[in-house]
C-alpha cells in the first residue's frame, strides 16, 4: 500500500510541477501583489482606527493632515498592486494550465495502440477540458487568495494582540467556531468534485457518440431516443454540479454566519470593556471588528482551500493513473529495413481469457512481396494485422521481423519500419498537403512522388494542395481519403505496408483503383486484409493467406488455391 501511495504521489508531482515550470517569475510577481494587498488591508484598518479616535478625541497619534497623506499613499499603492496582479496572475494561470494540458497530451501520445483503443476516450476529453478548468478555477486561482488571507490572518492577529491582549484572546477563541463548522463540511466538497468529473466524462462520451452516429440516428428515425439518452446524461452531470455548488454554498453560508457571530461577540465584548474603563476606545472596538473580518476570511477559506486541493489532486491522480496504464515499453531497436521478411509461428491470441481469436497461425511474408489475407467475417484477419503492428503483447507463439521477436522490439523502432492503412481513414480539417505530410516538412520531390504513386495527382491538379479537406475529410470522397492515407505511408518510406480492409467502404471501381495503386508499389512488403475477391487483383499477389475460424485454412497463389478446390475456392465462388 505504501509503495502504491508513493507511486501515486510521484505521478502527481510530475503533473503539478508543470504549473510552475518556467513560470516562477509570474508566480512571484502575482504572489507579491497578493501579499502586498493583504498588508494594504491591514494598513487601512489602522487608518480607520486612527481616524475614529481622532474624531472622538480618544488617543489618536497622528494629525488629520498626516492621515490624509497616508490615505493618498495607500491609494497609490493600491493602483500599483492592482496593476501587478492584473499582469502577473493571468499570465501565470494561462501558462500553468497550458503546460499541464500539453504534458498530459504528450504522455497520452506515448500510450501503445492496444491500450488506447480499449479505453474510453471521454476520460481524456473530460480531463483536458472540464477537469483542467476546475483545477484552474478551484485551486490555482484560489491559491493566491488563500495565501493572501493567511498573511492577513497573521497580521490581524498580531495587531489585535498589540491593541488588547484580553480582547485578542476572546477573538481567537471565537474564531474557532467558523473553522470547526467549515472543517466538518469540507471533506464532502472533495467527494462532490470527483463525482462531477465522473459524470462529466459520461456526458462527453454520450455527446461524442451522438454526434458520431448522427447519420444512423436519422436513418432509423431515432431522434427521440437519442435525445432522451443525451438528456439523461446531461441531467446527471448537472445534478452532480448542483450538489457540488450546494455544498460550496452551504460551506460559505455557514462559515459567513459563524464569522458574523464571532465578530458580534468581539464587538459586544469590546463594548463591555470600554464601559468598564479597560482602555478600549471606539477606534479600537471598530478595528477589532474589522480585523476579525480579515481573520475570518482565512478561517473560512482554509477548509474550502483544503477541500478543493484534495478534489483537484483526485482529478490529477485520475488522469495520471489512466495515462500510466500500458505505456509503451522500451525495447531494442531494429534496422529501418526488412531484408528477409516477417515470420509468424504458432500465433495464438484472444481478447478475453479462454476465448482465443487466433489458433496456431503460421505464415511467412517475404520482404518486398505482396500478400492478401482473406477469410469470412470474424476469421481473425484484422486481429492478425493488429498483432503485426504490435497491437497486443499477450499472444502465444512468435512474430519475428528479420528474426527479431516483436515483444523485444521497441514500438518506436517498429513504427519506423511499418505503416498502416486502415478502413476508416482519419483526415484532419486542414489542407490536402497537411494531411499527406502530417504537418511535417518534406522535400517537394518526395511529396510529388507520394502523390503520383498513390493516384492523388488528378485531385491535386483539380483542387490544389491547399484545398481544405473539411472535418474528418467531409469535402473528399472515400477513395480520395484512402489515397491520402496511402500517400502518407509512402511519404514515410516505411518498408512494410499493412492494409486493413482499406477498400471495404468504397464502390467497386474506386476499390479496384485503390487496390491496384497498393499493388503497384514495388519494393514494399505489403500485407493486405481484403474482403474483395477480385480475380484480376488476387492474381497479382505473391501469396494469399486464407483464415477460417482463427486458423490457417490454406495458403498459396491464386491459381494454386483455385486448383485445390478447397475453402478458398468456396469463398471465391460464393463471392462471384
Amino acid at each position: 500500500m505504501q509503495a502504491k501511495n508513493r507511486d501515486v504521489l510521484h505521478r502527481r508531482r510530475q503533473f503539478t510541477r508543470l504549473f510552475y515550470h518556467h513560470n516562477h517569475g509570474s508566480l512571484i510577481l502575482a504572489m507579491a501583489a497578493t501579499l502586498l494587498g493583504a498588508g494594504l488591508n491591514l494598513a487601512l484598518s489602522w487608518l480607520l482606527q486612527q481616524t475614529l479616535d481622532l474624531a472622538a478625541g480618544t488617543g489618536a497619534t497622528w494629525t488629520l493632515r498626516q492621515l490624509v497623506l497616508f490615505a493618498l499613499g495607500l491609494l497609490a499603492c493600491c493602483v500599483v498592486i492592482d496593476a501587478m496582479s492584473a499582469y502577473a496572475r493571468p499570465k501565470f494561470l494561462s501558462r500553468a494550465i497550458a503546460q499541464y494540458r500539453e504534458y498530459a497530451y504528450a504522455e497520452l501520445l506515448k500510450k501503445n495502440l492496444t491500450s488506447f483503443t480499449r479505453e474510453n476516450t471521454s476520460v481524456y476529453l473530460s480531463a483536458l477540458s472540464n477537469d483542467a478548468n476546475s483545477i484552474e478555477t478551484n485551486y490555482l486561482q484560489k491559491m493566491f487568495e488563500f495565501w493572501g488571507d493567511a498573511v492577513l490572518f497573521a497580521g490581524a492577529l498580531a495587531m489585535m494582540f498589540w491593541y488588547s491582549v484580553p480582547l485578542a484572546l476572546v477573538a481567537l477563541v471565537l474564531s474557532a467556531l467558523p473553522l470547526a463548522v467549515s472543517m466538518l463540511l469540507g471533506p464532502r466538497l472533495a467527494k462532490a468534485e470527483t463525482r462531477v468529473s465522473a459524470e462529466n466524462a459520461a456526458y462527453v462520451a454520450a455527446l461524442k457518440e451522438g454526434l458520431s452516429g448522427f447519420s444512423v440516428v436519422k436513418s432509423f428515425q431515432a431522434e427521440r431516443e437519442a435525445f432522451d439518452l443525451f438528456a439523461k446524461n446531461s441531467r446527471r452531470v448537472q445534478t452532480a454540479k448542483c450538489r457540488r455548488l450546494r455544498i460550496g454554498s452551504i460551506l460559505g453560508s455557514v462559515g459567513s454566519t459563524a464569522g458574523a457571530v464571532a465578530q458580534l461577540g468581539v464587538f459586544l465584548t469590546g463594548c463591555w470593556m470600554a464601559l468598564s474603563g479597560q482602555g478600549v476606545t471606539p477606534g479600537v472596538m471598530v478595528i477589532f471588528v474589522n480585523l476579525m473580518g480579515c481573520a475570518n476570511l482565512f478561517v473560512s477559506a482554509l477548509p474550502d482551500f483544503i477541500s478543493n486541493r484534495t478534489a483537484c489532486n483526485a482529478l490529477i491522480d485520475k488522469l495520471a493513473g489512466a495515462l500510466a496504464v500500458n505505456l509503451q515499453t522500451a525495447g531494442r531497436a531494429i534496422p529501418r529495413r526488412l531484408e528477409q521478411g516477417i515470420a509468424v509461428e504458432g500465433l495464438t491470441f484472444g481478447y478475453a481469457p479462454g476465448q482465443p481469436v487466433l489458433h496456431g497461425v503460421t505464415a511467412r511474408f517475404a520482404a518486398g512481396k505482396s500478400y492478401a489475407v482473406v477469410g469470412a467475417s470474424g476469421s481473425g484477419k484484422s486481429t492478425l494485422l493488429r498483432l503485426l503492428m504490435a497491437g497486443g503483447s499477450g499472444y502465444g507463439g512468435s512474430i519475428r521481423y528479420d528474426g527479431a521477436e516483436l515483444r523485444e522490439v521497441s514500438t518506436d523502432s517498429l513504427y519506423e519500419l511499418v505503416s498502416l492503412v486502415e478502413q476508416n481513414v482519419f483526415v484532419f480539417d486542414s489542407s490536402i498537403r497537411d494531411n499527406i505530410t502530417m504537418f511535417r516538412v518534406f522535400p517537394q520531390e518526395q511529396v510529388d512522388r507520394a502523390v503520383r504513386l498513390s493516384g492523388l495527382q488528378p485531385l491535386i491538379e483539380a483542387k490544389g494542395e491547399s484545398y481544405q479537406c473539411g472535418e474528418n475529410g467531409a469535402n473528399l470522397s472515400g477513395g480520395e481519403r484512402q489515397r491520402i492515407s496511402i500517400a502518407r505511408s509512402l511519404l514515410r518510406q516505411a518498408p512494410v505496408l499493412l492494409v486493413d480492409e482499406a477498400t471495404a467502404a468504397l464502390d467497386k471501381e474506386t476499390a479496384f483503383q485503390v487496390s491496384g495503386a497498393i499493388l503497384d508499389l514495388d519494393g514494399l512488403t505489403r500485407v493486405v486484409v481484403t474482403h474483395a475477391l477480385d480475380e484480376a487483383l488476387l492474381r497479382r499477389y505473391d501469396g494469399i493467406l486464407v483464415l477460417k475460424n482463427g486458423a490457417v485454412a490454406e495458403c498459396g497463389r491464386f491459381d494454386e488455391l483455385m486448383a485445390r478446390k478447397g475453402y478458398f475456392y468456396s469463398l471465391y465462388t460464393v463471392s462471384q
